[in-house]
């Protein structure tokens, strides 16, 4: 994947969660390039956008997490709508849904009017998820266990871009190829959808479960940001009504996989 042009982009919408700031995970150098390359008039947070989780325990801040809350404020005072829907992981601020934080809404959920004549349900969406409403002790240990199998994928894809290979997802592969995590993703997308219908709009937008996707396979349209641990992605809307899953790719694979490639460009 090549890198992304470096000009602004106008985009009606754009949908961000998940960059789990404050933890050693979240890729916020990226993120905040992301900002900078779509010029919105919304930018929706989709929750999970700072870890309280992970803050009560670790006070890990650098400056690069203190520059996607700088460009965001900034945002604002130019003029764009930005709207903060709480996750699980941020969910100190739900006590705190329908004011406003400046120029900042929170909300704990929104609709949003899409340019393609859908209206769509945002929300994070842990509210739908079984673990989460039944056991959060079990979330607690799955929080856990993601984030050392963070660690553990952050070695190997050291090794796998020394060698040009492009960033690999553990987590990612066990829940594409893991029966259970499977059925627990497509059960999510039918209850958020389902929420869509009672809502009684024609689609959903949500984050949560870092998967990021986008189909009408329940009846409605349903939109999964991604997250900016792994995924690194987001979703836009643009002027016409289209929306797009973009994904950022990791600058240490682009280089390692060009340097790879030369030596066979060179041998044809």
């Amino acid at each position: 994947m090549s890198p992304p042009p470096r000009e602004t982009v106008r985009v009606r919408t754009l949908f961000v969660s998940d960059a789990h700031l404050g933890t050693r995970g979240s890729q916020a150098e990226l993120l905040l390039a992301c900002l900078r390359r779509y010029d919105a008039e919304t930018v929706f947070m989709v929750g999970d956008m700072l870890d309280g989780w992970r803050l009560n325990a670790d006070c890990y801040w650098p400056q690069a997490h203190q520059d996607v809350v700088q460009e965001l404020l900034d945002q604002a005072r130019r003029g764009v709508r930005l709207v903060y829907l709480p996750g699980n992981h941020d969910d100190f601020l739900r006590a705190h849904a329908g004011t406003m934080f400046g120029s900042i809404a929170l909300v704990d959920h929104a609709i949003h009017h899409g340019a393609d004549g859908r209206d769509y349900l945002v929300i994070h969406g842990d509210q739908f998820d079984v673990v989460m409403r039944r056991a959060r002790w079990l979330a607690l240990v799955g929080d856990w266990a993601y984030r050392t199998a963070l660690v553990l994928n952050a070695g190997l894809n050291r090794i796998r871009a020394r060698c040009g290979l492009p960033y690999w997802s553990f987590s990612a592969w066990a829940k594409a190829s893991v029966k259970k995590a499977v059925s627990h993703i497509g059960h999510f997308e039918q209850e958020l959808c389902a929420a869509a219908r009672r809502h009684d709009v024609q689609g959903v937008i949500c984050g949560h479960i870092h998967h990021p996707v986008m189909h009408d396979s329940f009846g409605v349209r349903y939109i999964n940001t991604g997250d900016w641990v792994e995924s690194c992605s987001a979703v836009v809307e643009h002027a016409d009504g289209r929306f797009e899953i973009v994904h950022w790719p990791r600058p240490q694979h682009q280089h390692a996989a060009a340097a790879a490639a030369e030596p066979l460009a060179k041998a044809a």
